[in-house]
């Protein structure tokens, strides 16, 4: 989206004044008035409360799951459409067994159509210095996030030439910039009570993003909200009670040398053959398995987005040439994991998933999907599945076994893929192989000991895991890093 429509917002003549005494209708203009939304050139609002991650639902079409966010701050310049978002959270207890709670400190940025995040970099020693790291993909969110301040839709509504039409005792405002529309609330008091709009992502498509308002004070003479509710996708992502804001202070972010001469994102896909017709797709942070089978190929995980998946169509048609991929195998509903299934389903391959995935994936796919259309938008093509509660089976030249893994505290549709002859299990976020000769972890990650748990219950024949993230390790690897001994041999 372009943000040029944003880029000078100053002298738009707010004529209208908030009349004192006498009840009135609420408007637009007033509504701008009362939030000095044409004096306000920056904004900074700071809090505490929860924070949700999206896409990561530990049961499908379940809420997000929960952090504890003891610091929240934000901070926005309007004119150069930048902000500054910084996050200390740890995941709140629910009973699952998870790692034990940690404290993370997050710190997002956009300027423009520039996004990038702030953190060591992944698998520095701890205590590295923190790097930016460009995020394209959070571009939409992050400029979704300022225009729907109240200030910022204030702002915007009266730079697009929004549309105004009595709700109940209140106005709702409605204007578009580009394909992306906004619909904001203003209450009969005349502030803002809620605003939506719609942003693209790879699962559920044009996904609604709504944020409520409440409980408005006059913070040294900002009125602003001290609540602040945000759902993603049906779910709470986001709620702050807001302890302090003000306006036009100096906010001052630029971008990063590195981010800013980034090329744009190039997806590519490298091959490591792991066995006669078993093939290690790699390429990022997310990987991928296409086992060779008589005529056809059976590929295990379609992560992350469309573009990934045409570059592993692609990669497969090189490694494997004239087999269709006939089947994908989906190991978890988590939006990193399945954000390429749609491509396949285009592509006529079918889905192998849990039972409790199923339903999740056909309303998700069935919605609209206009902001960014892919593939699946243009044919409509029916998704077809096989679908198995704990244990299914597939192939020919190869036999591969998918089984649940039971008790998982990350997922409860968690799945791992084995291959008897190979001895191989492919499994993912249950263990991530850290670099060769890391020194194990200090506490063992509990998503690490119930995979092995589940494959000694299930008597698989392991010597290696083929980790969708990070690397392939020996089964030994798995045992050092929950602390198990290997069994002595008779």
């Amino acid at each position: 989206m372009s943000i040029r429509s944003f880029k000078t917002l100053a002298g738009l003549g707010l004529t209208a004044s908030v009349w004192a005494g006498a009840a009135h209708a609420a408007s637009l203009q007033e509504a701008a008035t009362l939030a000095s939304a044409s004096s306000v050139k920056t904004l900074e609002f700071a809090g505490s409360g929860h924070w949700y991650q999206f896409g990561q639902a530990p049961v499908p079409g379940g809420d997000w799951p929960k952090f504890d966010v003891s610091a929240y701050s934000a901070a926005i310049d309007f004119d150069k459409a930048a902000e500054r978002v910084l996050i200390t959270r740890s995941q709140t207890p629910d009973g699952r067994s998870r790692p034990a709670p940690a404290e993370q400190k997050l710190e997002w940025y956009l300027v423009g159509e520039k996004a990038w995040n702030v953190a060591p970099a992944q698998g520095a020693a701890p205590g590295a210095a923190p790097v930016a790291t460009p995020a394209p993909a959070a571009v939409d969110e992050r400029v979704a996030e300022i225009w729907t301040t109240p200030q910022g839709f204030l702002k915007a509504a009266l730079a697009n030439s929004a549309k105004s039409e009595t709700a109940g005792s209140g106005v709702e405002v409605s204007f578009a910039i580009g394909n992306r529309r906004f619909v904001g609330t203003i209450g009969a008091d005349n502030h803002v009570a809620a605003i939506k709009t719609w942003i693209d992502t790879p699962v559920l498509g044009d996904t609604l993003l709504e944020t409520h308002f409440a409980g408005y004070k006059d913070f040294g003479g900002l009125h602003f909200p001290a609540e602040i509710h945000r759902s993603e996708g049906g779910h709470e992502i986001l709620h702050i009670a807001v302890a302090s804001a003000k306006a036009n202070g100096a906010v001052d972010i630029a971008v990063p040398a590195n981010v800013a001469s980034a090329p744009a994102p190039v997806v590519t896909v490298a091959s490591e053959k792991l066995a006669d017709g078993v093939y290690y797709l790699t390429g990022g942070t997310h990987h991928s398995v296409a086992v060779e089978e008589k005529d056809h190929v059976v590929l295990i995980e379609a992560p992350l987005s469309e573009e990934r998946s045409i570059a592993l169509i692609q990669k497969v048609g090189e490694v494997i040439p004239g087999k269709p991929i006939k089947y994908v195998v989906n190991s978890h509903v988590h939006f990193d994991h399945s954000g390429g299934l749609r491509t396949f389903v285009d592509a006529g391959a079918t889905i192998v998933t849990q039972d409790i995935s199923k339903a999740y994936y056909e309303k998700a796919w069935a919605a609209p999907h206009a902001l960014h259309p892919d593939r699946l938008a243009a044919s409509k093509k029916a998704a077809k599945f096989e679908t198995y509660e704990h244990k299914h089976a597939l192939g020919d030249a190869h036999a591969i076994e998918i089984h649940h893994i039971a008790g998982s505290g990350h997922s409860d549709d968690l799945a791992l893929v084995y291959l008897p002859k190979e001895k191989l299990v492919i499994e993912a976020d249950a263990y991530t192989p850290a670099a060769v000769g890391a020194p194990p972890p200090a506490t063992p990650n509990p998503f690490s000991v119930n995979l092995y748990d589940n494959i000694q219950k299930l008597g698989l024949d392991v010597e290696r895991i083929a980790g969708l993230h990070g690397r392939v390790a020996g089964i030994d690897e798995l045992r050092a890093a929950i602390g198990v001994k290997k069994a002595a041999s008779n």
